[in-house]
């Protein structure tokens, strides 16, 4: 009989302890005008008593984060996002909002900034929680009462109409919904798309007129789920994969066809012409058996839908093992560049090692950074260091900026000479160059999931 195994080991290990520290020291020079917060989500563990199969996926919330401002470091915190389950296990009385513990899922996934607050999303069909400035939880967010069901993990911001895009998917229903939050932060459009065959949807992408849908090689599997007590996701390449164009203006969606195959994240879409481009890290095969392991290495590939002929060219742009894609803001839903992505060695394939398999291997986190020049068809390389590992990075557009490049990467990096993290400040033209600034952290931050960068409120000088 095989042994449960417990991921949250190595990089994956979990914080003990909330802390809060002011006043960080700082090597380099903070820009001055990175005034915000930076903030990052993941899996921080499992309830002790649950003997269920472990995977990185149903660990608690724990948000990390560092306040920025005038060239200064002023605090770092780490806060658990208080679930119903958290908010019992810490013999607090549960949040606005919540859910009862027995059907709570931690909202571990991303951390995003919206209508001037702040949201923890998981994907599911639950709802987000919303924190307070300081990370603390104000409870289970319903948008101020105009979200039919629950949020997806990857939103989108479009940079040019400020609304928020998401494509979300319930495990109760054969259906994805298109949903758009105003700038406003109310849900002012949410449109069914059925589907028979319950994909499971991490991520979408986005352009000037279409939302990105991605029906992929994988689906829900409750019962399956039961059975196993794992991820309730498994391959299925016998009923193929699609990509869906659900026109913005309310049209019906169209979809094309694809290799079997699934992807978690997408870097960016844009339109040129009849034709529709979409950068993602795609999967040949992943969640096979139902387990979260891919059997197949995440490459960087671009999708080019012609939407006059229905043929979808597929292309490879960098066969190394990435993930975590990312571009600068400004530029989603229109034409990049640059794209920016964590080196790894099947990261996501080892985030939840079937049972009995061992803990993580250290090469299952990142170490290294890759700017891609994808008009020049190149790419450049930043290393971390032996026992390093790198989080995903954050794009901030640097004020004025006249260049896509013209900006500054944020990104949490372990440092295994003081066992604690640091939140390294690049710029991203000098991309191999030394940080600008280095923000020593008094702790460690695990190997995790999705953040951001949510600057200030523009202040009135």
């Amino acid at each position: 009989m095989s042994t449960v195994t417990n991921p949250f080991t190595g990089a994956y290990a979990p914080v003990a302890e909330e802390v809060t520290a002011f006043d960080l020291p700082v090597t380099g020079t903070l820009p001055p005008e990175l005034n915000g917060r930076y903030l990052r989500n993941g899996p921080n563990g499992m309830r002790a008593e649950d003997r269920r199969p472990r995977h990185l996926f149903g660990g608690y919330a724990m948000v990390h984060g560092v306040r920025l401002l005038d060239g200064r470091a002023r605090w770092y915190r780490n806060r658990m996002v208080r679930s119903a389950a958290v908010a019992e296990t810490l013999g607090e009385w549960p949040r606005s909002g919540a859910v009862p513990r027995i059907a709570d899922v931690a909202p571990n996934t991303h951390v995003i900034g919206h209508a001037d607050r702040t949201f923890a999303l998981v994907e599911g069909g639950f709802r987000p929680y919303e924190l307070s400035y300081e990370i603390e939880t104000v409870g289970a967010s319903d948008f101020c009462g105009t979200l039919p069901e629950g949020f997806a993990a990857h939103p989108k911001l479009d940079p040019v109409t400020g609304e928020l895009h998401a494509v979300t998917w319930q495990r109760d229903g054969e259906k994805l919904r298109h949903l758009v939050v105003s700038p406003q932060g109310a849900v002012v459009r949410a449109e069914d798309i059925p589907v028979p065959h319950r994909p499971v949807v991490h991520d979408m992408a986005l352009t000037r007129n279409f939302a990105v849908v991605l029906d992929l090689a994988v689906s829900l599997s409750l019962p399956d789920n039961r059975a196993r007590r794992t991820y309730p996701a498994v391959w299925d390449e016998s009923r193929g994969a699609r990509i869906g164009l659900l026109p913005r203006n309310g049209s019906e969606v169209a979809w094309y066809e694809v290799e079997p195959c699934f992807v978690f994240h997408t870097l960016n879409a844009h339109e040129d012409g009849h034709r529709v481009v979409i950068d993602v890290v795609r999967y040949p095969r992943m969640f096979v058996g139902g387990a979260l392991h891919g059997q197949s290495s995440p490459t960087l590939d671009r999708w080019t839908v012609d939407t006059v002929s229905g043929k979808v060219t597929e292309t490879r742009l960098d066969d190394r093992p990435q993930e975590f894609p990312a571009v600068n803001p400004a530029v989603v839903g229109g034409a990049h560049r640059y794209g920016y992505s964590t080196v790894t060695t099947d990261l996501l394939r080892h985030l939840a090692r079937p049972v009995g398999l061992g803990a993580l291997p250290p090469e299952a986190v990142g170490d290294a950074l890759i700017k891609h020049d994808l008009r020049r068809q190149s790419s450049t390389v930043r290393q971390f260091g032996v026992g390093s590992y790198a989080g995903e990075v954050s794009f901030v557009p640097r004020r004025g900026a006249r260049d896509e490049d013209d900006g500054y990467l944020l990104v949490y990096v372990h440092d295994p000479e003081r066992g604690a993290s640091d939140l390294v400040v690049l710029s991203a033209e000098d991309f191999t160059g030394a940080p600008l600034a280095t923000v020593h952290l008094p702790v460690r931050v695990p190997a995790g999931f999705h953040g951001s960068w949510i600057p200030d409120p523009v202040r009135e000088d």
